[in-house]
């Protein structure tokens, strides 16, 4: 855009990107003043099963953005959850929150509550707390602990910090577990508590600040 002559700074064109502003103000592009950008928010949204973490399918299943109510502002997931995993999605509006967030390096655990058929032991689960290699590919420290058993089916909730693709689903098929249900109750300190399935709640913005205060 610079290179095309169309921003601008106090009305003179700009002609190299090393520019360094200290504010938006007097900025134009194509001769309109550039918006300060809006404030970042962070919305919790209890994903559905069954809808795609994505902005459109080619298979024409539903995504998040289908059942997502209206009246929202533009926003974008943090991360993502599978096609059948339910629960806590968080939603922003803001870019660099987003990747803060995202990033392991932040150290932000997620929780999980998995519902599996077979038969697993609390050593076994215990045991994830130092990684695992499946095929090649390391997972990190996982907190896990058996919840409640029935007869072989069994729920699970596992916590950890990664979050890399499937990963509690190729964790517990590794050990040899069918999940049958897997929710993601919490990231960070905020929880799917009182939520149902389709709902959406905002972060107050005192609580969003402090949470990014804490954030490594």
């Amino acid at each position: 855009m610079i290179a095309e002559g169309r921003i601008a700074l106090d009305g003179k064109t700009l002609d190299t990107p090393a520019t360094v502003l200290e504010s938006l103000t007097g900025v134009t592009v194509d001769g309109k003043a550039v918006a300060a950008p809006e404030a970042a928010r962070l919305f919790l949204f209890y994903k559905p099963q069954a809808t795609l973490t994505a902005a459109r399918d080619p298979k024409g299943r539903a995504t998040i953005y289908d059942k997502l109510p209206p009246g929202l502002p533009r926003l974008i997931p943090v991360g993502r959850l599978d096609y059948m995993t339910e629960g806590l999605l968080l939603m922003t509006n803001d870019g660099e929150l987003k990747r803060q967030l995202e990033l392991p390096s932040t150290g932000v655990v997620r929780t999980y509550r998995a519902r599996a058929f077979g038969e697993v032991t609390q050593a076994q689960l215990e045991a994830l707390a130092d990684g695992t290699t499946i095929e090649g590919m390391r997972y990190g420290s996982i907190n896990a602990n058996m919840e409640r058993r029935t007869g072989r089916n069994c729920w699970i909730e596992m916590s950890l910090t990664e979050g890399k693709n499937r990963e509690v689903r190729n964790v517990l098929a590794y050990l040899g577990l069918q999940v049958s249900r897997l929710i993601r109750t919490s990231y960070g300190p905020f929880t799917v508590e009182g939520m149902e399935t389709g709902d959406v709640g905002e972060v107050p913005r005192d609580i969003l600040s402090h949470f990014r205060r804490t954030l490594k």
